[in-house]
């Protein structure tokens, strides 16, 4: 503990030296192209002249330093209460973890089966069935939502081939209600949130 007192004290007196100003020190007077420009005597002057008022301020700076030490000796007496105080104040202050939302009941459908929610599923669910991502995918992904699986048929200006593969999968599309959660995610999955 002493060797920290000390250092701290040979450390803290040059930083001292630039912190404290002179006392009663008067500004010079410079002429430069007629105007007059007053410079600070801490400026010009590189030895400072002994002053009594130093002592002072050394006296300060190891009064700051018995401070600090008898802070730092009390709190090594109380070491398992700080700790104890600072565990405490770290658990208090930490956000609680958020629930998933894993309760969804479609979460089946959203991937994991032979089954796609056409309200909820993003494009990649589509990548199961052969000829259907990324066209037929992009085109029921970008409308909706939907009451029920055969609204992908009125979706306007969807070419016949894309139709085609709308049809050959019907069985496997489900239309359950939009979810907020993953209804916005269907296109980009999350990726620009």
């Amino acid at each position: 503990m002493a060797r920290i007192l000390a250092a701290a004290a040979v450390l803290a007196m040059p930083v001292s030296a630039y912190v404290s100003s002179a006392p009663n020190a008067k500004p010079q007077r410079l002429v430069d192209a007629g105007a007059v420009v007053e410079l600070d005597s801490m400026m010009l002057d590189m030895e400072e002249p002994t002053n009594p008022e130093r002592s002072q301020s050394t006296f300060g700076v190891l009064a700051a330093g018995l401070g600090v030490g008898a802070v730092l000796g009390w709190l090594n007496s109380r070491r398992q209460q700080v700790a104890s105080a600072a565990a405490a104040a770290a658990i208090a202050v930490t956000p609680a973890a958020a629930n998933a939302y894993v309760d969804y009941e479609g979460l089946a459908f959203l991937g994991g089966s032979d089954k796609v929610d056409i309200n909820n599923a993003n494009v990649q669910a589509y990548k199961q069935f052969p000829g259907f991502f990324p066209t037929a995918a992009g085109v029921i992904a970008t409308h909706g939502p939907y009451k029920e699986v055969k609204e992908i048929f009125d979706i306007p200006n969807v070419d016949p081939r894309v139709t085609a593969v709308f049809k050959k999968y019907e069985q496997n599309l489900v239309c359950l209600p939009a979810n907020p959660a993953y209804f916005i995610d269907r296109v980009n999955n999350g990726l620009y949130r």
